[in-house]
């Protein structure tokens, strides 16, 4: 009889400390609360799973080919390695092309470098990745990455800065997510119209470039990932627009012309700082300028990223 009531005594108490705890949370954690997004990232090693899908449509709507770009990237940031700027290394970078086989990219392997934050280095690499990392790239199996795909493999570690350490982090200028303090607020980003270069070595050109537009930012809520509370932000790039300028050989010039309008989501923890998930979906139309027939090839790309914070032990894990 003894036993049962001190069961009972531990099964109220426990129940009692469970609703208190929702009860705090619920304080601290409210749909017309204000939040502060303008704190920085705990000083804690992350460690990021990304996956990028490209898919291709012919103008008559039926899927002509489908790419898939998976990476793994850790970053510690310069708090814990004592370094200038936050370290990151590319743990694998595999591609699947056409349904084929998913290849590794081996020169990427265990790849490391520091994350330059002003956006563009002196040597004109946005985010200060190094251009000369991505020449001549070859699969695991000894064949080489076609040009475009060359880029998309590129462009990956561009997507990963710009809604992780870009839009999910205080702009150091102008409007940024330091601004949405209520649900329902919106701003425009200090981003908003800019351009920024794409070239890339030889085989794309220096004037290749990709002008954002109006890119908008929204606190639209709450939500929880990897068991922690985290703001729910949502991006829109406005009406977008490219040019790439290719040059599979040297006396050849290739000129792709086109528009984006890409959104997605950003879910901020809000205790850590840190990005526990980002979602993307980009819809593509170019237009490619060919040196003989048929002269021009018209085009229609869907991209979807999905970014997780895939961390084994952390706040809320």
């Amino acid at each position: 009889m003894r036993v049962s009531l001190v069961r009972c005594a531990l099964v109220c108490l426990i129940a009692v400390c469970i609703v208190a705890e929702a009860g705090r949370a619920a304080e601290r954690f409210t749909l017309d609360g204000e939040y502060d997004l303008s704190g920085e990232r705990s000083s804690e090693t992350q460690t990021f799973s990304m996956e990028s899908r490209l898919v291709t449509y012919a103008l008559d709507g039926s899927r002509v080919g489908t790419d898939v770009f998976r990476m793994r990237l850790r970053c510690v940031p310069s708090g814990v390695s004592g370094k200038e700027a936050d370290e990151y290394t590319c743990l694998r970078f595999t591609l699947e092309q056409d349904g084929g086989p998913e290849v590794s990219i081996p020169v990427l392997r265990n790849w490391s470098y520091l994350l330059d934050e002003e956006g563009i280095d002196d040597r004109g690499q946005v985010f200060g990745i190094d251009h000369a990392r991505f020449e001549g790239l070859v699969d695991s199996l000894g064949a080489a990455v076609p040009i475009g795909k060359r880029y998309h493999v590129y462009n990956a570690f561009i997507d990963y800065h710009g809604f992780c350490d870009f839009f999910a982090r205080p702009a150091a200028e102008g409007n940024g997510i330091q601004h949405l303090k209520k649900i329902g607020d919106g701003i425009v980003h200090a981003a908003a119209f800019s351009e920024a270069p794409t070239n890339l070595g030889a085989g794309i050109s220096e004037g290749s470039s990709f002008v954002n537009g109006e890119i908008t930012l929204e606190f639209k809520g709450l939500s929880v990932v990897n068991g922690s509370p985290c703001a729910l932000v949502r991006y829109d790039s406005g009406e977008s627009s490219f040019k790439m300028i290719l040059k599979p050989m040297p006396e050849m010039e290739v000129v792709t012309v086109g528009s984006s309008h890409y959104w997605g989501d950003i879910y901020r923890n809000l205790e850590t700082g840190w990005v526990e998930k980002v979602t993307m979906t980009e819809v593509v139309v170019s237009e490619t300028a060919l040196p003989g027939p048929p002269d021009k090839v018209n085009a229609v790309i869907e991209r979807s990223i999905t970014i997780l914070n895939v961390t084994e032990a952390g706040p809320g894990r």
